[in-house]
């Protein structure tokens, strides 16, 4: 929102939601309606263009914000070195009500505009006009109103609203208030109509001038430098005609440099053009070496996780993950995607975030849940987690944190398996089993004298029995065979506080994977579950009785660059087998956390708490 918001800065469908959609049926249906009943040779070709031209612009943005996440998380060549929160991703998040917009006013030209009916594929003259006139009175109008929009006026009551993104993305490109994209389409629409009018225009030159502007607007935001440098080299009036990410980036630091649209020919005319602009295309384009402090290894999970990454839908990365019928409906690409990453030879960047001066990254392995259950995939797995803790070792990584299933016991023995292979490992590696029990235990109401002990026997789960029997807190298992597996392994002094039984009246369940909905339906009203799991567990009950999430933390605000969501947890929520490497970093400690081998937890846990990570809620 502008500082000062000023007239029809909303947009006039917000209210809306994603039925906004449905303002482009009538005509959608329609085109159908036409090539249906006339045939393609009688049917209006530019009319029913039109909304396959709209899918194609979504796909161009949503492909440039992939690429722009995918190259800033490993930030070589990225110009401002700054993070963005999730205030900016809900800010950006309708990016796609100016392609509605343009929809509507394109149909509405076929329609009514003379000569904008039966239009050819092609005519060479109007694409030449169209190119004459943009680099004409567009790209002067637009750099004369742009100035305009930085007067105070008009600049707190709507550019405000653009500017606000100082760390660009390729979708901050068309984030202005309704009325300031009206103008904008209205601008762009002055080649398309003096075509239209004249005679000259066509199918593909009208198409292809909407994608070049949508590519250089996302190129403009993207915040990484990727015009080559023998462009300008080989053409050097180049430079005048054609502008890079540096460039625009400087309009969004400097506010009061850099205005043209994408040809800077207007910046040097009237001297507006920022004096480093050069210098920083140069250093951007060099880039710098890429250091890294902790690595955190995760993986895909379900079939549409690939989405809810943040090089996916960036709005929908940026909320706990949920089945969407939008997410539903891609299964084709979901499975297109799923066998192109299981063929991909290598671990690949995903995120970035900084805290102090510590930086870290997340690698995903690239399996997803169902891969890990397969023993035949276990060797391959195996290798591409060992690729990546070797690869983290070469860049000076402190730590190297295990998530999800690359720590699984029946994997990789919880890590101990890589320190067999490599003893001389500089790197420390985590399984965060000391913090995750650490949550669990404080999850567990003062006062508390038993608790039931259910589900799959993890390392954790056999960490936060030994530490609840030796608070004298009674631990109940259901399932015998658990019991005589984890009673011998309980200290002495402990192990009596160790019980079975297949009845309990305890109001506190622990719980793992492997409980089924039965189990779950044996505890009283009234009874709180905590998961000590990886995975959070299916909510059978549906009464008095409320789930934990799974062992998390809430992380502080010195964490930055945070804007996306890790799996089903909250806003700036991180899971405690995540958040044990970085504590294990800002400590400086030098012992490994894997195989058998479990930390303090007061140590783990104090540690957490100094560092400013807190204690979620219960959901």
């Amino acid at each position: 929102m502008a500082t000062n918001p000023g007239l029809f800065t909303e947009w006039p469908w917000k209210k809306l939601g994603n039925f906004k959609y449905l303002l482009l049926a009538p005509w959608v249906a329609h085109g159908v309606y036409l090539a249906a009943t006339k045939g393609w040779k009688a049917a209006d070709l530019g009319y029913i263009a039109i909304f396959p031209l709209l899918l194609l612009r979504m796909l161009h943005n949503q492909v440039w914000i992939t690429v722009s996440r995918l190259q800033n998380a490993r930030s070589r060549r990225q110009i401002v070195d700054r993070g963005i929160e999730f205030e900016q991703v809900d800010r950006e998040r309708n990016w796609d009500d100016q392609i509605l917009l343009s929809g509507i006013l394109l149909y509405l030209g076929a329609m009514y505009l003379p000569g904008g009916q039966h239009l050819p594929l092609w005519r060479a003259d109007g694409a030449v006009l169209i190119a004459l006139l943009h680099a004409g009175p567009v790209e002067l109008i637009y750099y004369l109103f742009h100035r305009a929009l930085h007067h105070h006026f008009l600049y707190t009551r709507y550019h405000s609203h653009h500017h606000a993104s100082i760390v660009t993305e390729p979708i901050t490109s068309v984030i202005h208030p309704f009325a300031e994209l009206v103008a904008y389409e209205l601008l762009f629409g002055i080649p398309l109509i003096v075509c239209t009018l004249n005679g000259t225009a066509s199918i593909l030159a009208f198409e292809i001038y909407v994608i070049y502007i949508d590519f250089m607007n996302n190129m403009g935001h993207c915040n990484f430098e990727l015009v080559p440098n023998w462009l300008f080299k080989w053409f050097p009036p180049l430079k005048y005609l054609m502008y890079t990410p540096s460039f625009h980036s400087l309009h969004h630091t400097q506010f009061r440099t850099n205005y043209s649209l994408f040809m800077p020919f207007y910046d040097y005319i009237y001297n507006t053009m920022d004096k480093s602009s050069d210098t920083l295309y140069e250093k951007s384009l060099k880039g710098k070496e890429e250091t890294v402090d902790v690595v955190h290894l995760t993986h895909l999970t379900s079939l549409h996780s690939i989405y809810h990454m943040r090089p996916g839908f960036a709005e929908y990365a940026s909320r706990p993950y949920a089945s969407r019928w939008y997410v539903r409906m891609m299964w084709p690409m979901s499975w297109l995607s799923m066998v192109l990453t299981w063929t991909y030879g290598s671990s690949f960047t995903v995120e970035r975030t900084v805290m102090k001066k510590l930086k870290m990254q997340s690698w995903a392995i690239p399996r997803y849940n169902f891969h890990y259950g397969f023993t035949w995939e276990k060797e391959a797995i195996n290798s591409l987690v060992e690729k990546a803790i070797c690869e983290a070792d070469k860049q000076g990584a402190k730590v190297v944190s295990l998530g999800l299933f690359n720590q699984a016991h029946n994997l990789n023995g919880n890590g101990k398996l890589y320190l067999q292979k490599y003893p001389k490992l500089g790197v420390r590696l985590v399984d965060g089993t000391s913090l995750a029990a650490a949550v669990v235990m404080n999850s567990v109401p003062q006062g508390t004298d038993q608790v039931v002990l259910a589900g799959n026997i993890s390392k954790v789960a056999r960490a936060v029995a030994a530490a609840l029997c030796r608070k004298n807190i009674k631990v109940v298992m259901t399932n015998k065979q658990d019991y005589h597996f984890l009673k011998p392994n309980m200290a002495e002094d402990a192990a009596e506080n160790l019980l079975f039984s297949k009845t309990t009246t305890a109001k506190v369940w622990l719980i793992g994977e492997g409980l089924d909905a039965s189990e779950q339906f044996k505890a009283q009203k009234g009874t709180q579950f905590i998961p000590y799991s990886q995975f959070p567990p299916r909510m059978a009950r549906k009464d008095t009785c409320t789930y934990s999430l799974t062992p998390a933390m809430a992380v502080p605000k010195t964490l930055q660059n945070v804007h996306s969501c890790e799996n089903w947890l909250p806003r700036r929520v991180m899971s405690a087998w995540r958040i044990a490497g970085m504590v294990h970093a800002l400590e400086g400690w030098n012992e490994h956390e894997c195989g058998d081998i479990v930390l303090d937890m007061e140590k783990v846990w104090s540690g957490a708490l100094v560092h400013g990570f807190r204690p979620v809620a219960q959901v």
